[in-house]
């Protein structure tokens, strides 16, 4: 027995060290976490002149994304009443400092991008049009490009644009709605209408006839992939993220042809025969002497089309619902028809006669303040920045690093700047009224100062001709309740299926 081996006893562990400090590094990182959270949200080592801090409900932010998600225009409201014109947000480790009024703003629409920078927030759109354009490219080639996108949308181009518009409208109206009458979803009959009126003065005659199809729908899954989430995670392994890039590669490939035949057999006549403008990316060369890129030009028609089609879609629609919930106000515009055009066919309608459509302009002007399809605006603040609230008189510093925020759709409805504010009515901009001159950045459809809307004379022909043909062609008449605001759309339209009925004037 005493050769068998002793049995062997089990002997514990040595302890470590750090495996049982490692609960209380945890506890402890977590505890410093939240106190920095905390301090960073409560706003008290903010300068001393920064504007209030706005809490609701639950701390750490929780309260404010909670109430601003419920109904983003409500909360700016509840605290543009409690606080005032000027009201800072903390959202974990950003703060959003809320601008609104016309008087305040103006610094926010006034200067550069070395105090209040595009950049910064939007830089997500790089996802969809891509490295070097618009947002993405360096201030000098930006300032280039967009150059030659205003040179796109001159007045001379407009008038062109016009009889392809009208060209578009009557065809999509007799195939879809026809000459028996009957209804349907507004909102979608009208976004159909304005890509295929877009794609036509944007990408021209050749990509209209041959691509339209592939090209709308690789656009329908670009604009997909561009939701809140994108705002503050671009590249989240989500299905629309990778539908929306696998949209930009296929874009690409399909423009690449379209630019190569166009650049291979350019001259002087045919550049000027082709009023869209990708013609006028085809032919842009930046100063340092080199050619925009396809994949550049590709980019650059994106944004075109982002800024036109949700704009025009959602603005004629509004429109349309706004005059058949005003039924005295619709027959004034079907009358200004009448003495504009008179029996006048509808393809011989130009730009000259949209200019004498007043008041059809000012029902126009009348959605955009009552409904901007953008809600809110925004800026990074590269630097302090003061601000004077006149209505206050209290002066506040924004920090810098701040993401300044200001709102079309509550500015454009305060009551001490218009009058009976939720009220459809056009007439404020007649004179004498022109309520919307009291102020500077009192109307703010297309935003305002050196970031204005460079579309805006676009997307005003392009509503107004629809608008003609239609109003000219068709009585309408709203059958479902008028719509709530999709406040869960990054792009503000109607709730749900609009839906109207139509019957073929005679």
């Amino acid at each position: 027995l005493g050769h068998l081996p002793r049995p062997k006893t089990a002997t514990p562990a040595p302890t470590s060290t750090t495996t049982t400090m490692l609960p209380v590094l945890a506890a402890v990182i977590g505890g410093l976490l939240v106190a920095a959270l905390f301090f960073k949200t409560s706003g008290l080592l903010r300068p001393s002149r920064s504007p209030p801090v706005a809490k609701e409900g639950l701390p750490l932010s929780i309260g404010n994304l909670i109430g601003f998600a419920s109904g983003p225009l409500k909360f700016i409201e509840r605290n543009y009443r409690k606080h005032g014109a000027v009201f800072s947000v903390p959202v974990f480790h950003e703060t959003l400092t809320f601008i609104i009024g016309p008087t305040v703003s103006a610094p926010f629409f006034q200067n550069l991008d070395d105090v209040f920078s595009q950049k910064e927030v939007y830089g997500f759109m790089k996802e969809v049009f891509g490295a070097n354009v618009v947002y993405d490219a360096e201030p000098a080639k930006r300032k280039q490009q967009m150059q030659f996108m205003a040179r796109g949308l001159r007045a001379e181009r407009l008038k062109s644009y016009v009889p392809k518009i009208v060209t578009e409208t009557v065809a999509y109206l007799d195939e879809h709605w026809g000459p028996k009458g009957g209804s349907c979803d507004l909102l979608t009959a009208l976004s159909e209408l304005t890509i295929l009126t877009s794609s036509r003065c944007l990408h021209g005659d050749d990509v209209r006839e041959t691509l339209f199809k592939e090209v709308s729908q690789l656009y329908h899954d670009l604009d997909k992939g561009i939701t809140p989430v994108s705002f503050f995670w671009p590249r989240a392994p989500l299905e629309s993220h990778r539908k929306r890039d696998a949209a930009r590669v296929e874009m690409v490939k399909l423009f690449t042809d379209v630019i190569q035949k166009r650049r291979a057999s350019s001259t002087a006549k045919t550049s000027s025969s082709r009023t869209d403008i990708l013609q006028v990316f085809v032919d842009m060369t930046y100063k340092d002497g080199t050619q925009a890129s396809v994949d550049e030009i590709t980019g650059l028609l994106i944004a075109l089309l982002f800024a036109g089609q949700h704009t025009s879609s959602i603005t004629s629609t509004w429109t349309a619902l706004f005059l058949c919930a005003n039924p005295a106000i619709l027959d004034r515009c079907v009358q200004e028809q009448k003495d504009v055009c008179g029996d006048a066919p509808l393809e011989d309608l130009t730009y000259d006669d949209l200019g004498k459509m007043e008041l059809l302009h000012n029902c126009i002007k009348e959605t955009l303040r009552m409904h901007p399809p953008l809600i809110m605006l925004m800026r990074k603040a590269m630097t302090d920045v003061t601000l004077k609230d006149d209505e206050s008189g209290r002066t506040y510093l924004i920090p810098k690093g701040d993401i300044a925020v200001t709102s079309p759709a509550v500015a454009g409805r305060l009551p001490h700047v218009f009058e009976n504010p939720d009220a459809f009515d056009p007439d404020r901009y007649a004179s004498p009224r022109e309520e919307h001159k009291k102020f500077p950045f009192a109307h703010l459809g297309f935003g305002g100062g050196i970031h204005q809307c460079m579309g805006q004379q676009f997307g005003y022909m392009q509503v107004k001709t629809i608008m003609s043909v239609v109003l000219r062609t068709y009585a309408l008449t709203l059958e479902s309740p008028f719509p709530e605001p999709d406040y869960a759309a990054m792009v503000v339209g109607p709730k749900g299926h609009p839906i109207v009925s139509y019957k073929r004037l005679k």
